[in-house]
């Protein structure tokens, strides 16, 4: 039995803990003593109620356990990351920091670190079965769908967030970038929409984010691109507030006080976005890789969609992108995975064996994601 820390005992990482602690010692960290309360009066699970904000906090944390995984908001997730890293502690990680993880690629082979990053559903399983078809054929395409929604649709926003909505506003903000004929280009967040028809949902909107991310520097392929998929109409609203300057940081002045846009934004659609504990939900995902193998062309298409889960009152976000994640901590504490460094969901994928083992990991916890071939 392994002992494995927690850092952020959110949605997300409250699944992940309670799926760990099956199997291994687990102990969740969070700012919140309520949340931490309710999650060990259910499960064997260890809590500390720490500022997580501190790095010299996780510091003090971190050297006893043997494995970290990471559920922070984003803001929080680079300066997380880097702490574990210097600890010496291997680490896999869902935050999805703006920062570019590479920059902690040395440090974390002079430590020996194994630092899984992005390894949620998308960028994360997305990333890992890219990785797994490049090894066996020449890839020319890769396009990406992917979203998170409500099961009922609620004016206005007909959209609910499983994460803090200052990392939602971050996808609608930060510039996204894809690759054209061999080319790294961007694109503003929002732009390019198109309508798509995904069974069983209907019809989507999917637009361009930022969601390729370490793709574009592992992955030597001529065309690939994430679109996020949303309700028909989110979007419109979306920019228009980002237009108007509500997901600003630029402070404003206001009554003599110096007020972040983006900060009461984020505190307005926290209660209009929030799910409830058993709100109905699902995850959708359509991969397409189109590539040539032995000189036959192959068109791949992977497909996704996961629902609220009615036994474990889990929501799909939270079992799609945990336990992409504990699959992996599962790989890395076997030894299935061992490469040292900053290490994305590709490189997990190009390891033999590893996609396999994590696509059964994920179909024991009826999360299958099924492919066809045309």
């Amino acid at each position: 039995m392994k002992k494995i820390l927690v850092l952020g005992a959110g949605m997300v990482g409250r699944a992940m803990a309670i799926d760990l602690c099956k199997e291994h010692s687990v102990t969740s960290a969070d700012i919140s003593s309520p949340v931490l309360q309710r999650l060990a009066k259910d499960h064997p699970i260890h809590t500390v109620v720490a500022d997580l904000s501190r790095t010299e906090v996780i510091a003090d944390l971190v050297p006893s356990f043997d494995m970290v995984v990471g559920a922070l908001p984003g803001d929080l997730g680079f300066s997380m990351l880097k702490t574990v890293i210097e600890c010496g502690v291997n680490i896999v990680d869902i935050s999805f920091c703006p920062e570019d993880p590479f920059a902690l690629d040395e440090v974390a082979r002079e430590k020996g670190v194994t630092a899984v990053v992005d390894c949620g559903v998308a960028p994360g399983m997305s990333n890992l079965l890219l990785g797994y078809h490049a090894t066996k054929m020449d890839i020319s395409d890769f396009v990406c769908l992917v979203g998170g929604l409500p099961r009922r649709r609620t004016w206005p926003f007909e959209y609910k967030a499983p994460f803090s909505p200052i990392d939602v506003i971050a996808e609608y903000v930060r510039p996204a970038r894809l690759v054209e004929n061999g080319v790294i280009v961007t694109r503003p967040a929002l732009s390019e929409p198109e309508l798509v028809d995904l069974e069983p949902v209907g019809t989507l909107e999917a637009f361009n984010t930022d969601g390729l991310r370490t793709l574009v520097r592992t992955m030597p392929i001529k065309n690939m691109k994430e679109k996020t998929l949303r309700y028909p109409g989110h979007i419109e609203i979306m920019r228009i507030l980002r237009e108007s300057g509500f997901f600003s940081t630029e402070p404003l002045l206001i009554d003599g006080a110096m007020v972040s846009p983006l900060d009461v934004t984020a505190r307005l659609l926290l209660p209009k976005w929030h799910l409830k504990e058993d709100e109905e939900e699902f995850t959708i995902m359509r991969i397409r890789i189109t590539g040539t193998e032995k000189g036959r062309t192959r068109n791949l298409e992977y497909r996704l969609f996961d629902t609220w889960h009615r036994a474990t009152r889990t929501s799909s976000m939270a079992r799609t992108t945990g336990y992409a994640a504990t699959a992996a901590v599962q790989l890395l504490l076997d030894g299935d995975f061992r490469r040292s460094g900053i290490s994305p969901p590709e490189t997990i994928g190009a390891e033999p064996g590893c996609a396999e083992k994590m696509l059964a990991y994920l179909h024991a916890r009826e999360i299958d994601y099924h492919l066809t071939e045309s």
